[in-house]
């Protein structure tokens, strides 16, 4: 999810500005508490560590930035956490509210991660942890409806909500229509919403936020098989991650997915002195690059520009060479178009491409 479409764009501007700045009261003390974080960490090249963080209500975060991290791991570990909903509501139950949209979980101090690495972070477990998920579309937010970047004249979207009955044994979330009787069957694509590191230059950027540290992307692509690819950009990269979909359409036109808090196994490494711009992801049958940015064509000059790249750096083509293949093979997936930047993922199929020469 984006963030929450509120009653007002003024109401979630401020809780926005709220978040942060609540956030940011933690990294003056960054510099201390991380001394006191303890390392329970026992590296083994053999056989990957499993670590598990409960998560705690008020560690919560609402930015990616500089903060202490709740527990420091090592390359190779496998984290095993949890999530919260993209507005808290598993948590309303028991009198909690969270100050802001789109909660995370972090962030986790890699050791071996240092500025100009990639982190690795491979999805192994993404599974829904309640039975019932929302979505929701109201006044400031969406991609048919009026807002501080897109205005348009005319009345704003109402606002409203859905709830979404999740059956785990048959692998579907059930629509049912507000207004009719008319309900649907979705298959589940459980994947995190939310996934990115600490910026660069000491920055600290809003949960609703997709960039170059990766973020608010809301990209199908953040699930099970999957492997994504981020700069690191400070020591220990800082991983933060949060905002689980059960299924989502293209685009995410309204503003949210099936929104719902997750149980979530990841696998962190590092890829030492190997620099990337922008986040990949890549499985066993496609490499895939992303794109972020307003207005969507340079999200999509971006993503092409990095996919050549790729190519070129590890399948030994030309950069002509690659500009010119995937003119012809290459498939576009549109992951969302209502956050503060758009983001695009594009792709090729393995079987078009040589023999891999590098790792990158």
């Amino acid at each position: 999810m984006s963030g929450s479409p509120g009653p007002a764009k003024s109401c979630l501007k401020m809780r926005c500005l709220a978040s942060v700045a609540s956030s940011l009261l933690l990294v003056a003390a960054a510099s201390s508490l991380r001394a006191q974080t303890k390392d329970s960490s026992t590296h083994s090249s053999e056989r990957p560590r499993t670590v598990h963080y409960e998560l705690k209500f008020q560690d919560l975060k609402y930015v990616f930035g500089p903060l202490p991290p709740v527990l420091r791991v090592h390359a190779g570990d496998i984290i095993d956490t949890t999530t919260v909903d993209a507005d808290g509501k598993a948590l309303e139950e028991a009198g909690l509210k969270v100050i802001g949209p789109n909660p995370l979980t972090g962030p986790f101090y890699v050791e071996e991660a240092e500025p100009g690495d990639t982190l690795v972070v491979r999805f192994l477990t993404i599974d829904p942890n309640s039975k019932q998920g929302f979505g929701g579309a109201g006044p400031g937010f969406g991609a048919l409806n009026s807002s501080h970047y897109t205005p348009m004249l005319g009345q704003s979207i109402p606002l409203k909500s859905w709830v979404y009955p999740i059956d785990k044994s048959e692998n579907i979330a059930i629509f049912h229509a507000n207004d009719s009787d008319f309900s649907v069957k979705i298959p589940l694509h459980p994947f995190l919403g939310c996934v990115g590191v600490a910026p660069a230059d000491g920055e600290a950027r809003s949960s609703i936020v997709p960039a170059e540290f990766g973020g608010n992307m809301d990209a199908p692509e953040a699930s099970v098989g999957n492997t994504l690819y981020v700069p690191v950009n400070v020591p220990g990269a800082l991983l933060f991650f949060g905002d689980g979909h059960a299924a989502m359409g293209d685009g995410e036109i309204a503003g949210t997915a099936i929104e719902v808090s997750m149980r979530v196994r990841l696998q962190v490494d590092v890829v030492k002195k190997q620099k990337i711009a922008w986040p990949r992801f890549e499985n066993d049958d496609y490499i895939m690059a992303v794109g972020i940015y307003r207005p969507l064509d340079d999200a999509l000059r971006i993503a092409f520009t990095e996919l050549v790249r790729w190519i070129h750096e590890r399948y030994g083509l030309s950069e002509m060479d690659a500009y010119e293949l995937l003119s012809k093979t290459a498939e576009i997936h549109l992951d969302e178009m209502v956050d503060p930047n758009y983001v695009i993922v594009a792709k090729i199929n393995k079987k078009f491409l040589p023999a891999a020469t590098t790792r990158k």
